[in-house]
């Protein structure tokens, strides 16, 4: 794991290690308790955010179906003792659409929110506490973490003590993706 002073990059070599990286940010939540905290997941379609947030709640026992809510703009996940909310703002054409749906209303309380997409709300959205930047390399995938508060900055403490059991990811060569 490359890390500076609140970013590390991480090489993902298969889907599994982006699952995998999912379950470390499942572990880094409950190790905190975490409430309100958001989570930006920023990458190009296909870049692997929706596997992510299945390899985070699978390893909070969920069982369900986990799916991107392109068309639902968001999911709640009620599990292991925390709300977690799945966002997905890629339909949006106008960042006015966030309010206009009242979504700003899920970002005022305890659950946490998961953000695909969060450019397209944007000034509306609250700043970021974690920003996972997910880009397609040669023959997997970079995972770009870092911490936008306090808050961020102790989840992602966690959050790198988890990761590093995961089967094949290396740290990358080449900075965090901004």
């Amino acid at each position: 794991m490359d890390s500076d002073d609140n970013a590390s990059t991480l090489f993902l070599p298969d889907e599994a290690a982006t699952l995998a990286l999912g379950a470390a940010l499942a572990q880094a939540l409950v190790r905190e308790s975490a409430q309100g905290l958001i989570i930006f997941l920023e990458g190009d379609l296909g870049a692997g955010k929706t596997t992510l947030v299945r390899g985070l709640l699978r390893a909070l026992g969920y069982a369900g179906t986990v799916k991107s809510p392109t068309y639902t703009l968001v999911e709640l996940y009620a599990v292991s003792g925390l709300n977690l909310y799945h966002f997905d703002f890629y339909r949006f054409d106008q960042a006015e659409e966030f309010l206009d749906a009242g979504l700003d209303e899920y970002f005022q309380g305890a659950g946490n929110c998961l953000v695909e997409w969060p450019e397209k709300a944007g000034v509306y959205l609250p700043p970021a506490d974690l920003h996972l930047r997910l880009s397609v390399a040669a023959d997997g995938r970079r995972a770009g973490l870092r911490y936008g508060s306090e808050k961020g900055r102790q989840c992602l403490t966690n959050w790198i003590s988890c990761i590093v059991s995961i089967p094949g990811a290396t740290p990358s060569s080449s900075p965090p993706p901004r």
